[in-house]
């Protein structure tokens, strides 16, 4: 992006950082007899621990993560809706392994199989929510890597969205927090991965019992999700999600050779997390930060709101007191733009040193203003200098 030479300067914030906080920690050994391992604080994506964090492996219904992401943007760009229903396909309800037993023309809300799959991992669901957002599981796996590309990840391939396992469908614990990081952004996705147990088709004779397979929603406080995953070949692997105070943390195991053990594990890095780091939250998501002037706009400025929330990370009992903020402005803006479009960086800065950079968005559409709209602004301009 072009940059003005001109830097906006917010006031010097008395936050604490750490200058090493954004290295992997790899004097500290948290956990033992599990493939891979990522400790990943949410809001900056710093990485405070790894273990083969790169490792190409199944990541079994852990790829349900992806399929949640695509179903939540789907929702926020409103092409489904919660209460739409849809109805279940030949090929959905023929799916096996964990399943909420959808039978072929059975109807149910988008909201009924997103608790499907955030709470019992049902495949089924996944398949019909699948099929309903792409047109066919086919289009939807392409979307999946179609994403995977976009946030970078360097370690994943899907050929499905449910995780069943299929030559050449692998992913990182790297990668996994990384697409936990992007879901979580849709905060209302912990609604359901979050409940420990659910019901389906309540008023019904045939009324189903969801018990949420990540146990840790119950017996760790603050854990609110993502998702666990097993097969034969991959073992037990879990990626959570715990938030205390403002810090939310995500922890992934790859591998682990029981579900005591690979909890176990998970319930020792977020310890570690909560005990050795604090945040310092200065933004949240969609929060107003600057305007920014258009040209030949309809409107003459738009606000630019965050993408996502913008955070300070610190170690405990560690402090530097002299971050700022400096918010730097694409050089030229020119209507039409479009809501969410990048036009502004947020720098945060100690001393000359760049410690982290955060888009800045569009907070809405703007359109071109008509000739007439021009014109008049103009001779208003004209007439001011005279």
């Amino acid at each position: 992006m072009k940059r003005l030479l001109v830097m906006i300067s917010a006031i010097c914030m008395m936050f604490t950082v750490v200058i090493n906080v954004h290295a992997e920690e790899t004097n500290v050994q948290l956990v033992k007899d599990v493939k891979s391992a990522v400790l990943m604080e949410r809001d900056t994506g710093q990485i405070l621990y790894a273990h083969h964090a790169d490792e190409k492996l199944p990541p079994a219904s852990m790829t349900k993560i992806m399929t949640l992401l695509l179903i939540m943007e789907a929702l926020d760009k409103g092409t489904i809706k919660l209460d739409e229903k849809v109805r279940a396909s030949e090929h959905a309800a023929s799916m096996g392994g964990s399943q909420i037993f959808l039978e072929a023309g059975e109807e149910m809300t988008v909201e009924d199989l997103i608790k499907g799959i955030a709470i019992a991992s049902g495949n089924d669901a996944s398949v019909a929510m699948a099929e309903r957002i792409a047109g066919s599981e086919e289009g939807f796996v392409k979307m999946m890597n179609k994403k995977a590309k976009e946030l970078g990840l360097k370690n994943t391939h899907f050929k499905n969205p449910t995780g069943l396992p299929e030559e050449g469908h692998y992913s990182s614990a790297r990668d996994m927090a990384i697409m936990a990081k992007e879901l979580l952004k849709y905060e209302d996705i912990t609604k359901y991965t979050g409940k420990y147990e659910d019901y389906l088709r309540e008023n019904t004779d045939k009324k189903f019992w969801l018990v949420n397979t990540n146990r840790l929603v119950k017996f760790y406080p603050g854990v609110d999700g993502v998702k666990t995953g097993y097969t034969n070949e991959a073992k037990y692997c879990l990626t959570a999600t715990a938030k205390k105070g403002n810090m939310r943390v995500i922890a992934v195991v790859f591998g682990a050779q029981t579900p005591k053990h690979r909890n176990s594990q998970v319930t020792k890095m977020l310890d570690y997390a909560f005990s050795q780091y604090e945040i310092h939250s200065l933004y949240k998501r969609n929060e107003k930060v600057a305007p920014v002037e258009l040209s030949k706009g309809r409107d003459q400025k738009v606000h630019l709101i965050t993408s996502k929330p913008i955070s300070i990370l610190t170690k405990k009992g560690e402090s530097i007191d002299d971050m700022k903020q400096e918010i730097v402005f694409k050089e030229q803006v020119i209507a039409p733009i479009k809501e969410g479009e990048e036009l502004g960086m947020l720098v945060l800065k100690k001393g000359e040193k760049v410690m982290d950079e955060y888009p800045l968005v569009a907070e809405k559409d703007v359109e071109m203003a008509s000739w007439w709209t021009l014109f008049k602004r103009i001779l208003g301009d004209f007439t001011k200098a005279g």
